[in-house]
């Protein structure tokens, strides 16, 4: 059963990525059009939006430890499909702030940003993500080589960037905000190499076992056929 719906997983990963990134706009669309946004529609879609963003970017940072800690290659196929979704969401989250909030006022925007210490934090997770969805793709990563997995890095400085942005903007309870920032620690441990290296010897261990316990049952089970 277990490898049955891990085979199932790694065929249909892609897809279920799309769906489930997706989803969040389609009924964030849907409410508006029903009119169930609440008292303060603006301020639901604009938290919404960020919320979604923070958990694509934390989700696509989290492919390559999981494949660590779980041995499951296919995730990494959405790594780059969830980051160009957070990108999506950040960029919506923003045109909120600076169409609707400020009427697309330039000068009015400018002095948001540099005046509201999480607005200036919020945008510059933006202007740092920005070059790292540009160059997400095939042809970027031949054309820098080494130096794409250092720009690439910047997610993680993006990420907490977006992690103090909530925590400025909630002002009050700050138990989810910090619950993310405690998880992307978590990834960013999870990477560093003496850990991984344990990781996967671990896991190698843990096979090995299985495979010897695999033998015995086989080797007996032969054994009580021949008796």
């Amino acid at each position: 059963m277990y490898a049955t719906m891990r085979a199932w997983l790694g065929k249909n990963i892609r897809w279920i990525a799309h769906v489930s990134a997706l989803a969040p706009l389609v009924l964030l669309g849907f409410d508006a059009l029903t009119d169930t946004l609440g008292a303060n529609p603006i301020q639901e879609i604009t938290l919404r939006t960020g919320k979604t963003a923070l958990l694509l970017l934390i989700s696509s940072l989290a492919c390559t430890p999981f494949n660590t800690v779980f041995g499951f290659p296919p995730i990494i196929k959405v790594r780059r499909e969830l980051g160009l979704y957070a990108f999506l969401y950040v960029c919506v989250h923003f045109l909120i702030f600076a169409l609707i909030d400020y009427g697309l006022d330039t000068d009015l925007v400018y002095e948001a940003i540099f005046e509201k210490p999480y607005a200036l934090v919020g945008f510059t997770a933006l202007v740092l993500l920005l070059p790292l969805a540009v160059t997400s793709t095939k042809a970027w990563q031949k054309r820098l080589r080494k130096k794409w997995k250092s720009l690439h890095k910047l997610a993680y400085v993006v990420t907490g960037l977006a992690v103090v942005h909530y925590v400025w903007l909630v002002k009050s309870d700050y138990r989810e905000p910090l619950a993310w920032g405690a998880l992307v620690v978590v990834l960013l441990i999870l990477r560093l190499s003496p850990v991984k290296r344990s990781i996967l010897m671990v896991r190698s261990r843990i096979r090995t076992r299985r495979a010897q316990t695999v033998r015995s049952s086989l080797a007996t089970s032969v054994v009580k056929s021949q008796n």
